[in-house]
């Protein structure tokens, strides 16, 4: 598992009336293997993964294996409160085909140290599919710390770490304890360019799920070192990439998809699309973008 480039945390494609939308989840996942990306993540927070039943989860995994035939590796995401529940998927994405794992710590409950590293073992010893931790205490309130790091490093199959606690100086801090120990990839939009270029391996990526040429090209000039043109098309998605980091960032990214013709909308409950004064902002915000879109 090469833990490098961008990764797609892709959204779920609904009918208005809420069941699957697969002609456009596939639409949206060309564009995206069509752009260069390096890898597709499933269940996450974007996929809005807690509205959906687990015929839907394995049906979703399944076809995204068979559509992507081996061209990028297909992660998926699991985000449980209950160890067992975390096994289970990790078995079961193992069974469908499934590359790797990105893996929460336990969802609902404010795990201690012992128990997280615990839990984190738990799973990884259950399945020899490589991992990346997500390290969000900002959404998910939970800190994976340094010390915590240093118990999990002995287990071979935890290989990254999604970078999302904001804190840019991480990377470094990382770098400095681990060398190349764990790969990096930044998982905060606003922040990919400035982790990037403080050596960052990847960019799990939202925004690219409407502009995925745009995030592929920020990437792949920031390996060339052309960091002013990088920066160009950056200053240019900021306003866009601000989108990621909103409580609504799955309503704002959907319809940021739908405005670029590679995906739509539809949410499912308790989520509801946007409406008034918020809708004329996002909207705003990604015509904008649209209509000054670099030319690459």
């Amino acid at each position: 598992m090469i833990w490098k480039g961008v990764f797609p945390a892709v959204t779920t494609k609904f009918h208005q009336d809420g069941s699957l939308d697969m002609n456009m989840f596939f639409k949206n996942l060309a564009a995206q293997l069509e752009a260069g990306v390096h890898g597709i993540i499933l269940g996450g927070t974007l996929g809005e993964s807690s509205v959906l039943s687990m015929d839907e989860k394995i049906l979703l995994t399944k076809e995204t294996i068979n559509y992507v035939d081996g061209k990028v590796p297909v992660i998926l995401n699991i985000a449980e409160g209950a160890t067992r529940d975390a096994v289970f998927w990790a078995d079961k994405a193992k069974e469908l085909g499934a590359s790797g794992l990105m893996l929460l710590p336990p969802m609902r409950y404010a795990a201690d140290h012992r128990e997280v590293v615990t839990y984190f073992k738990a799973v990884a010893n259950s399945s020899d599919l490589p991992i990346m931790i997500y390290n969000n205490p900002v959404d998910y309130k939970t800190l994976v710390t340094i010390a915590m790091f240093e118990e999990l490093a002995e287990v071979s199959s935890i290989q990254a770490v999604k970078e999302s606690t904001r804190d840019i100086s991480n990377v470094t801090r990382m770098r400095n304890r681990f060398g190349d120990r764990f790969k990096l990839l930044c998982g905060v939009d606003t922040l990919a360019m400035e982790e990037l270029v403080m050596g960052a391996d990847g960019w799990v990526a939202g925004l690219v799920c409407a502009f995925p040429k745009e995030t592929v090209a920020i990437y792949n000039l920031i390996q060339e070192g052309k960091y002013a043109e990088a920066l160009a098309i950056y200053r240019w998605f900021l306003p866009l990439l601000e989108l990621d980091i909103h409580p609504k960032l799955v309503q704002y990214i959907k319809l940021a998809e739908q405005m670029a013709g590679i995906g739509t909308e539809w949410v499912r409950a308790p989520r509801l699309t946007l409406i008034g004064e918020e809708r004329m902002h996002v909207e705003h915000v990604v015509k904008r973008g649209l209509e000054n879109r670099p030319v690459l």
